[in-house]
């Protein structure tokens, strides 16, 4: 199961959840508001002994030219 990064839309707290997928119903672990927004998370890969960088981090971010949201 993968991680998922989280922010609260109620109280601004910001949380990392194991979910079976994307489309599990999450709720805040301070005041379980269900009004959350998944974050976009950076990541990293090695292979071979050397670090690849994520193409995100790249780019700087969403909105920064990594993500080809423009």
């Amino acid at each position: 199961m993968p991680i998922y990064e989280y922010r609260c839309k109620s109280c601004d707290q910001e949380f990392e959840k194991y979910v079976a997928s994307a489309a599990t119903t999450v709720a805040c672990p301070e005041c379980e508001s269900p009004q959350v927004m998944r974050k976009l998370s950076v990541f990293g890969l090695k292979t071979a002994g050397s670090e690849v960088p994520s193409a995100m981090s790249a780019g700087g971010g969403c909105c920064g030219g990594g993500c080809s949201c423009h």
